[in-house]
């Protein structure tokens, strides 16, 4: 079975705007398409207790991003730099971009 396609992609600067963290912004360090949930960086901080690792050596407990998903958060156009709806369209040499709806900026 193939993954949905997320209109929220790796490195693309979001907004949150529902939940917790709502009105918060921040990049995308993950997408998880079958989950249909994003981590994004600073959004989310939850606790984990870490047993000692080789990448960890002191344990603890410690911060990080947990996944929320992508239907709460929203792209930040460059052009507009407002949190907007994502649109798909094909260009005249055939490939398909994201855009702005607001403006039409390609996102890609």
């Amino acid at each position: 079975m193939t993954a949905p396609k997320l209109k929220v992609k790796k490195d693309d600067m979001v907004m949150v705007i529902s939940g917790k963290d709502a009105g918060k912004k921040g990049k995308v360090i993950k997408a998880l398409p079958r989950q249909q949930k994003v981590v994004v960086e600073g959004v989310n901080i939850v606790k984990r207790h870490q047993r000692p690792t080789r990448a960890i050596p002191q344990g603890g407990i410690i911060e990080k991003e947990a996944p929320i998903h992508v239907s709460n958060v929203m792209v930040i156009c460059g052009k507009c730099d407002k949190p907007v709806r994502v649109g798909r369209k094909k260009t005249e040499s055939g490939i398909r971009v994201r855009y702005c709806k607001k403006c039409g900026n390609v996102l890609d």
